[in-house]
């Protein structure tokens, strides 16, 4: 097993320190810790602060092998490492192949023999199974109401952190949504500072046109994965054309997914979340959607400026969303 270098060294504790004198942080707190228990402290704070990493397991030995099956290791973006899989050329070939997965994703397994691949004096044989631990794709809902609810509950159980956003009380609770984190806020004022990442999925289904718009042109201008909101075609074409009239690029515009949903003919609220989930799930995987609608050049001049002013508020529950 290599020694670990100067800077990953644990400092000595000085157990004879007098009371109250300063102590050490917890092991934890050191990279380059190599006992098993630190693997899983560790792995849980990074799955709580949302971190990407790679986790090595020793899943095969055969003879004299520096770690048995059950030994882990793990390896962070930054290069700090958690546990030991023996050291040495073999744990040398398995970071490479952990830092080559941080990029592509995905699993990968390592199988070497140390005395004739590895040149290493063991003479046995390793097989070391390695994933990327991805934190869970957050999902921002904004509105909650009928559709909402269900989606809220869909999306939990498809893996994703969900947070729903409303301005009315009433409709935002954890009860409504106890799968969900609750902000009973102005969506628009949450969407304006929100921060996000090419990670983050957004879906706007509020109760009032106006309120989309504004939530919408503020989600455009942010790095995420998927922003889609429920509507009627005639309401896909509104937003485009009042998206362009206020300097959004038909790159940006085709972004927005909407009508979202797939076509199963959903009628219900249920179903109607079941369609808009279905359409989240294909961007998770990589499947790939049509571009979304952009309003043809020759119309622009002529319809924009009928559409740039403010957007008439609805009356009531429109049936055409």
């Amino acid at each position: 097993m290599t020694r670990p270098t100067p800077d990953s060294e644990e400092p000595r504790r000085d157990d004879t320190a007098p009371p109250g004198a300063a102590r050490l942080p917890e092991a934890l707190d050191l990279p380059g810790r190599t006992r098993d228990a630190d693997v899983w402290e560790m792995l849980a704070r990074w799955r709580a602060e949302r971190r990407r990493f790679v986790l090595a397991t020793v899943v095969e030995s055969r003879g004299f092998t520096p770690r048995k099956p059950g030994a882990h290791m793990l390896l962070a973006a930054e290069g700090v490492t958690v546990g030991t899989i023996g050291g040495g050329a073999i744990e040398s070939e398995v970071l490479a192949e952990a830092r080559r997965l941080l990029d592509a994703g995905g699993a990968a397994l390592v199988k070497r023999h140390l005395t004739q691949e590895l040149g290493m004096c063991c003479g046995g044989e390793m097989t070391v199974f390695l994933e990327r631990v991805e934190p869970a794709p957050r999902l921002f809902v904004f509105g909650a109401g009928y559709i909402a609810k269900p989606l809220a509950a869909i999306a939990a159980g498809c893996g994703f952190e969900v947070t729903v956003v409303d301005g009315r009380p009433a409709w935002a609770t954890p009860e409504r949504f106890p799968t969900s984190t609750v902000r009973a806020v102005a969506p628009d004022d949450f969407a304006r500072a929100l921060e996000t990442t090419p990670d983050d999925y957004a879906v706007v289904v509020t109760h009032d046109h106006a309120l989309d718009q504004r939530i919408v042109q503020e989600l455009l201008r942010r790095p995420l994965r998927f922003v889609g909101m429920i509507g009627s075609i005639p309401k896909q074409r509104k937003f485009a054309l009042r998206l362009r009239a206020r300097g959004f690029s038909d790159e940006q515009i085709a972004r927005l997914r909407t009508p979202l949903g797939v076509a199963i003919g959903a009628s219900t609220p249920e179903e109607i979340a079941v369609s808009a989930m279905a359409e989240i799930v294909a961007a998770r995987r990589g499947v790939p959607l049509e571009p979304g609608w952009v309003p043809s050049a020759p119309r622009v001049a002529a319809d924009a400026a009928g559409e740039a002013g403010v957007l008439p508020k609805p009356s009531g529950r429109e049936p055409c969303r």
